[in-house]
């Protein structure tokens, strides 16, 4: 049973900036490739940062409002123009061959929206980012059976596939039948919502009555 990696899902190449790219360089950048972030790196290609639009709308809240609508802040002197300013630094970054799982973890524990993907050397050689993760649940739901029935099932000894029912509608799992032992049924629901593409699984199976019961 084979896993989706950040490779199989990520954007590459990557658009990426030198530390000395423009503010206003970033901001066409964004526009044009219709994205929202970019990384920033270094002369041999590792990630040092990322510039979000949230980066560059804290430049656009300190300037002045010329309108007087709105209070502005203090002025600003030697305020950032360029990415290496711009940046939140240091880079989170994570290999290409982390699972997708992995991926989502780093991006929540550390409040991210995206990724830069780099090889075993460090250097940049793709994007992730939330998106990319979600995708991964649109896979088809034949699919999904398919490889319950073949390759989950198949491994758990003292399983017999032909004694349980799977049936997966919108990526949401249900599994029915019966098992020779109850500790089996907790490690099937387990690997089942471990295959990709599964929202959530359903236990329907019967265990065997208890000796003596």
């Amino acid at each position: 049973m084979r896993h989706r990696t950040v490779r199989d899902v990520m954007t590459s190449p990557a658009i990426s900036v030198a530390p000395d790219t423009g503010f206003r360089e970033i901001v066409a950048l964004l526009d044009e490739y219709g994205i929202t972030a970019v990384p920033v790196v270094d002369g041999a290609g590792h990630p040092i940062g990322v510039v979000s639009e949230a980066d560059l709308l804290r430049t656009q809240e300190a300037q002045e409002d010329h309108s007087g609508l709105l209070p502005g802040p203090p002025p600003r002197h030697g305020a950032p123009v360029t990415a290496s300013g711009l940046m939140s630094a240091p880079a989170v970054c994570i290999t290409g061959e982390a699972s997708v799982v992995a991926a989502a973890r780093t991006m929540h524990a550390r409040n991210v929206k995206r990724l830069p993907v780099v090889d075993t050397d460090g250097r940049l050689v793709g994007v992730v980012a939330r998106a990319d993760l979600l995708r991964v649940f649109l896979r088809d739901d034949r699919a999904i059976r398919a490889e319950i029935l073949e390759e989950v099932l198949g491994q758990v000894a003292g399983v017999s596939p032909a004694s349980l029912g799977v049936e997966v509608e919108q990526g949401r799992v249900v599994l029915s039948g019966d098992v020779e032992r109850a500790e089996l049924a907790p490690i099937l629901v387990r690997l089942c919502a471990s295959v990709d593409g599964v929202v959530s699984v359903t236990d329907r199976i019967r265990r065997p009555d208890p000796v003596g019961s």
